[in-house]
C-alpha cells in the first residue's frame, strides 16, 4: 500500500460522503456538511489515498483569536484499520495544526470508542472533560486535549 496524504479538494466531496457511509453507523455528516467544510475559511481537511482509493480524511477547524484547534472529524477506512494510517494522518493534522498557529489540538470521541481512544492516548491526547450524552444515540463522550510542539510544525 503506496498511501500519499494531500489537502483535500471540493472534487473529493463524493469520495469524503461513501467513506461517511462506510466508516460510521450514525453522525454522519452529510454530503452538504462536508461540502461546507471543504469550502470553508476556517477549516482545512487532508486526506489519504492509495491509487485514487480515499481511505481516511481527517478535518481540523480554527478560531480566530483562539491558540487551539480542533480535529473535527476523524475517519479511517474500516479495511485501513490497523495499517497505522491513522496515526500517521493524525500526525499530520498535528502539523498542519501547529504551523498555522495552534498550542494544542482537542477533540471528542464517543466513549464507546475504545480503538478510537487508544489511539488518540497513545498519541499523547489526555482525557479533558466527560461529555454526558453527546452523540445523536444518547452514546457519552470524551472532550481530550494534546499540546503541540512548534517544533511539529515543520513540513513533511
Amino acid at each position: 500500500m503506496t498511501v500519499t496524504l494531500r489537502q483535500a479538494r471540493p472534487q473529493d466531496l463524493d469520495a469524503l460522503y461513501r467513506l461517511e457511509l462506510v466508516a460510521f453507523s450514525g453522525d454522519r455528516f452529510s454530503r452538504r456538511q462536508l461540502w461546507h467544510l471543504l469550502n470553508r475559511a476556517h477549516a482545512v481537511s487532508w486526506v489519504a489515498e492509495d491509487d485514487g482509493r480515499l481511505l481516511g480524511y481527517g478535518t481540523l477547524l480554527f478560531r480566530r483569536g483562539s491558540a487551539r484547534a480542533r480535529l473535527y472529524s476523524f475517519c479511517i477506512h474500516p479495511e485501513a484499520r490497523g495499517s497505522g494510517l491513522g496515526r500517521r494522518l493524525l500526525e499530520a493534522l498535528e502539523r498542519r495544526a501547529a504551523a498555522r498557529g495552534a498550542q494544542a489540538l482537542g477533540l471528542e470521541v464517543r466513549a464507546d470508542n475504545r480503538i478510537a481512544l487508544g489511539l488518540y492516548r497513545r498519541m499523547g491526547f489526555r482525557l479533558e472533560r466527560w461529555l454526558e450524552a453527546y452523540y445523536e444515540d444518547g452514546c457519552a463522550g470524551w472532550q481530550m486535549v494534546k499540546p503541540l510542539d512548534a517544533s511539529a510544525s515543520l513540513p513533511t
